[in-house]
C-alpha cells in the first residue's frame, strides 16, 4: 500500500527529502512518470503519486516518510494495498526507468 498525504499537511517538506523514488511533490507540481510529465495530484498540499511509492520496500524497513512528518499527516493509503512482492516489482521498474 502506499503512503497518502492528508489535508493536515504543513507543507514543510521535510518528507521529499526522505523519499528514495522521488514519489512526494509539493502541491501544483507536476511529476513525472514513465517518461512522461503528469499533472499534479493535489494543488492543496504536498502529495504521494501511488504509482512511485514502494512505502521503501527495497531501501528501508519501514516508510521513512511518516516519522519524518512533524504533523502526522501522512498515513498508509487503503486505497492502494499491495504485497512486499508487488512493491518490489515496483522499486524495480522504478529503477529501470531511473526513478523518473
Amino acid at each position: 500500500m502506499a503512503v497518502l498525504i492528508t489535508e493536515d499537511c504543513i507543507a514543510c517538506n521535510a518528507c521529499e527529502a526522505e523519499c528514495p523514488n522521488t514519489a512526494i511533490y509539493s502541491a501544483g507540481e507536476p511529476y513525472f512518470y514513465d517518461g512522461e510529465e503528469k499533472e499534479a495530484v493535489s494543488d492543496e498540499f504536498t502529495y504521494v503519486v501511488p504509482e512511485k511509492c514502494t512505502e521503501c520496500v527495497g531501501f528501508y524497513d519501514e516508510p521513512q516518510c511518516i516519522p519524518a512528518c512533524p504533523t502526522e499527516a501522512i498515513v498508509m493509503d487503503p486505497d492502494h494495498e499491495e504485497t512486499k512482492e508487488e512493491l518490489m516489482a515496483k522499486k524495480e521498474k522504478l529503477d529501470a526507468m531511473g526513478r523518473e
